[in-house]
């Protein structure tokens, strides 16, 4: 398998009239690669997605697809599958009928359509559903149908929005599972996700958009270990919402409310295991009993919010 960059991105520079919105952005990304694109709302992600894709064309640098400029080529705009975050696919047909439709809009010869709409089912695991129209699809399936229908012409790159909006976790695992199979058959997967978990369990390397520019870029763990050296996660969850008292105690112990569950609240320390006990006794003294406390390693959430807080950059 090759090693060189199925996709570069040199220097790019896009505005929108006198507003910059990306700033000299370098990517790039080689076969059998999932790289994960991570950053806050109006960070640039979504006009870097369409610059790559060729429907945009940058003010200044370059992006290639196969050493071609997707926005000139058609051949380089054909080597890529992209699969938005709505739903892109005929409600009213099945899925074999959706993916025989995208392989006929994608060229792919009459002969071959077959074939190729059966791989792509397999590919995504799909097969069992072949027959099935697409609006009596749980949310899951139709996510892996989407991802069918942008891969049934083989493309090289495969470009994911939000691929587990509104799914359950069984049906995110399985779609995990789909994206990792693409990724050992040698395409290189481009996702931009607000799900951090997803984003840490998947990606080899994950890039942070802020307001235009690539702050930090680099495997997650590594990117991790550097920001946090021993320190530990230590979070306190409880059975209600503390009362305004309790919040201004939990805060004054350095514990923040976590953005997705009001009930938990989390801070870093480098004792780990040993100052969660100590922080147990404490609280349970003042009159607030955690329903549980666990200790785990630093995540992308935590490396998410320093950048996004401007206390790290590369």
């Amino acid at each position: 398998m090759t090693t060189s960059p199925i996709l570069t991105v040199a220097g790019v520079v896009h505005a929108y009239g006198d507003k910059t919105v990306l700033h000299g952005v370098d990517l790039s990304l080689s076969p059998g690669e999932i790289y994960a694109l991570l950053g806050p709302n109006g960070a640039g992600k979504t006009t870097l997605i369409k610059t790559i894709c060729g429907r945009f064309r940058p003010d200044s640098g370059s992006v290639l697809l196969n050493g071609e400029d997707p926005a000139r080529v058609h051949a380089a705009r054909a080597s890529l599958g992209l699969v938005p975050q709505e739903i892109a696919l005929y409600a009213h047909l099945t899925v074999a009928e959706n993916l025989a439709a995208f392989a006929s809009l994608a060229q792919v010869p009459r002969k071959a359509v077959p074939a190729a709409v059966q791989r792509a089912m397999e590919l995504t695991r799909t097969v069992d559903r072949a027959h099935v129209p697409v609006r009596h699809l749980s949310g899951g399936y139709q996510r892996r149908a989407n991802i069918a229908a942008a891969i049934v012409h083989r493309p090289a790159l495969l470009i994911l929005d939000e691929p587990t909006v509104g799914v359950d976790i069984d049906a995110r695992e399985a779609l995990d599972a789909v994206i990792r199979g693409l990724r050992d058959l040698g395409v290189a997967v481009l996702l931009t996700t607000h799900d951090l978990e997803q984003a840490g369990a998947l990606a080899d390397r994950v890039g942070f958009l802020r307001e235009g520019s690539l702050v930090l870029e680099g495997q997650p763990r590594t990117l991790i270990a550097k920001a946090f050296g021993l320190q530990m996660e230590v979070l306190v969850e409880f059975s209600g919402e503390p009362d305004a008292a309790g919040e201004i105690l939990l805060a004054a112990e350095g514990l923040v409310r976590t953005a997705h569950r009001a009930k938990l609240w989390t801070r870093l320390d480098a004792d780990g295991y040993a100052a969660a006990g100590r922080l147990d006794k404490r609280l349970r003294k003042a009159g607030l009993v955690p329903r549980e406390i666990r200790v785990r390693e630093p995540s992308l959430q935590n490396l998410f919010s320093l950048v996004a807080e401007r206390k790290l950059a590369a």
